[in-house]
């Protein structure tokens, strides 16, 4: 990796346009394919557009768009001119875009033609140049590549969690490229005959990572759609595209596993499947396979580390753990005064690499308990075997500790997935009136049950401390902005 200037644009795009792939196909839409070229000449387009409104190199830009070709030209767009990529999900509530919008304080932003009202509706305060897609020419000569170095930052992630607003991660050009390297290429194995496609959209650095950047990596292509991610509009594409690869997440394969077309589905192409943004648990891993026998690789990340560092292997998965450190990080477990746990025991996960962010923008407290250079210091726990698989065990402000005992909440959640009427669940630790620690429940079924049916079922299949002691009946699970089940969310309807 050069060591004085690096830019995501030159290493994910313009390089396969010099290696003489210009012609390739990069993107597969409901309505045609774009090839390299064309989505070099469409970056070169938003890069003059964001130019002509002042944006300069260092400035931050906001992209709030549906997947497709304009998302794509909009982001290397903006790396083009050394700025910064900010991704808003379309589909936030309008007070929670207002904070994302005033924290950002974006020079512009790119906003499809469709969701200008909504986005104007939210800009209360600070308001960046709005860029409508469409609505400037194509480039007349290709705009050059800003040199930025390794460390410059590139991408803001919103971090997952599920308290308070999300606190915003800048990375950096170094990381994108870092992890490319050692997950996309060493672990997932892609090459230039991959073809990808995605539940969770671009917004989401999982699926930038996974769906786009990866694959452009290698001169692959990528399926984008702008539609909801349902089982039939992904079963329908499979059966279209054709994709290798397929990046889920735990909702929606159970999702697609309860799809009353499941057995009749055409999965072969696939030669594996990715799952990652939340636990996923051991029952839906094996169902998935009975179902659809396509390989499934659960691994972790997160925006402060910008993907993920710990992954299931193909050829060398164990259900129920997150699998192995990717080659070139390096992890430990460590107890709340950072020494170091034995094997098996339960700990709170360290992670270094060069993929590490650049802290949270305008936090320096938060940076500092949880930005150790060089460790990441996260809110997982996990335990580590003695063949290095790693175990997810909750997280530090959602585990849950009975009598005196932990156990993970997923293992409840899967045991409650059993259950031929549960559909979805979630479990969380609530106080009792005594103010002792108790699992609570929160299920979406199908057909009708009680909730002493489901207690029982639990006592029937659990040790007795991990039953929950409520359950709730919900039509959906509450989630954040990244689509993660709303933990925060459910802990205050128990106490309301």
């Amino acid at each position: 990796m050069t060591t004085d200037r690096l830019n995501a644009d030159e290493f994910f795009l313009r390089d396969r346009i010099t290696e003489g792939r210009g012609q390739r196909v990069a993107l597969r839409l409901d309505d045609g394919e774009m090839s390299y070229d064309d989505v070099d000449e469409l970056a070169s387009a938003f890069a003059m557009a964001l130019a002509g409104v002042g944006v300069s190199k260092g400035d931050r830009v906001l992209i709030v768009a549906s997947d497709g070709p304009d998302y794509v030209g909009a982001l290397f767009g903006t790396f083009r001119l050394g700025a910064v990529v900010v991704m808003l999900n379309p589909g936030l509530p309008r007070d929670a875009m207002t904070a994302m919008i005033e924290r950002s304080r974006a020079a512009a932003a790119i906003v499809d033609a469709d969701l200008v009202a909504r986005f104007e509706e939210a800009t209360t305060g600070w308001a960046p140049q709005v860029i409508v897609p469409g609505d400037f020419p194509l480039a007349v000569s290709p705009v050059p590549t800003s040199p930025t170095a390794p460390g410059d930052p590139a991408i803001w992630l919103f971090s997952g969690g599920t308290t308070g607003l999300p606190k915003a991660v800048p990375q950096t050009h170094r990381s994108l490229v870092n992890t490319t390297r050692l997950y996309g290429k060493g672990v997932l194995g892609l090459n230039r005959d991959d073809v990808t496609i995605a539940v969770p959209k671009l917004y989401f650095g999982y699926a930038t990572g996974s769906n786009l950047l990866f694959p452009f990596s290698v001169g692959g292509s990528t399926v984008l759609f702008a539609e909801p991610s349902t089982p039939e509009a992904l079963f329908r594409r499979i059966e279209t595209y054709h994709p290798t690869v397929l990046v889920n997440v735990p909702s929606a394969i159970n999702q697609m596993l309860n799809h009353p077309g499941a057995a009749e589905a055409d999965l072969t192409s696939l030669r594996l499947t990715t799952s990652a943004g939340e636990a996923l648990p051991e029952t839906l891993h094996h169902r998935w396979l009975d179902t659809f026998g396509v390989e499934l690789l659960d691994g972790l990340g997160t925006a402060e580390m910008w993907h993920i560092f710990i992954s299931n292997r193909p050829g060398a998965v164990r259900p129920g753990t997150l699998g192995q450190v990717v080659p070139g990080f390096e992890i430990k477990v460590c107890d709340e005064e950072g020494n170091e746990v034995t094997s098996d025991e339960v700990g709170r996960l360290w992670v270094r690499g060069d993929s590490l962010g650049l802290g949270y923008w305008d936090d320096p407290e938060a940076t500092s308990v949880a930005f150790r250079p060089p460790w990441f210091v996260g809110g997982d726990l996990v335990s580590v075997d003695d063949d290095g698989y790693v175990t997810h065990r909750g997280r530090a402000d959602d585990a849950v500790k009975v009598k005196g005992k932990w156990f993970r909440p997923q293992e409840l959640e899967s045991t409650l997935l059993d259950h031929p009427a549960v559909v979805e669940c979630a479990v969380v630790a609530t106080e009792d009136e005594a103010g002792l620690t108790r699992p609570v429940a929160f299920v979406v079924v199908s057909t009708e049950t009680t909730e002493e049916d489901l207690v029982q079922w639990s006592l029937g299949h659990l040790e007795a401390y991990k039953h929950p002691r409520r359950v709730f009946f919900l039509d959906r699970l509450p989630t954040t902005h990244l689509g993660k089940v709303d933990r925060a969310a459910l802990r205050r309807q128990v106490m309301d």
